[in-house]
């Protein structure tokens, strides 16, 4: 499953978010959840391949210490930069008007009939 298995994740995803409100987008999530388990089954049995077809087994680099420290770095350079967004600038994405006192007498002039 590579470029297939990558498109129907996509697919599938897609129709969760169209299926409107019947009892079907309650399952699908789940079923998508079991989808991805039993890729990274496959994944784990068979390995992952390229689109060539052509195996490469000789060069290929173990997961644990290369690939998971690079993506731990990723993810604290993340964390980092978020914190320092969330703790030493938390308004800069708010609205202006979050910051008006409330009057329960006085409607806001952004809401208006349709």
């Amino acid at each position: 499953m590579h470029a297939n298995g990558a498109s129907f994740f996509f697919i599938s995803t897609m129709a969760a978010a169209f299926l409107g409100y019947c009892s079907i987008p309650f399952v699908v999530p789940f079923i998508i959840a079991a989808l991805v388990i039993m890729h990274f089954m496959a994944l784990h049995v068979h390995g992952s391949s390229n689109p060539l077809g052509i195996t490469g087994n000789l060069d290929r680099l173990p997961m644990h210490g290369y690939f998971v420290f690079k993506d731990l770095i990723t993810v604290f350079v993340f964390l980092i930069a978020f914190s320092l967004f969330v703790f030493y600038s938390p308004n800069t994405m708010g609205h202006p008007d979050n910051y008006i006192p409330g009057n329960p007498l006085v409607l806001p002039a952004s809401i208006v009939p349709e």
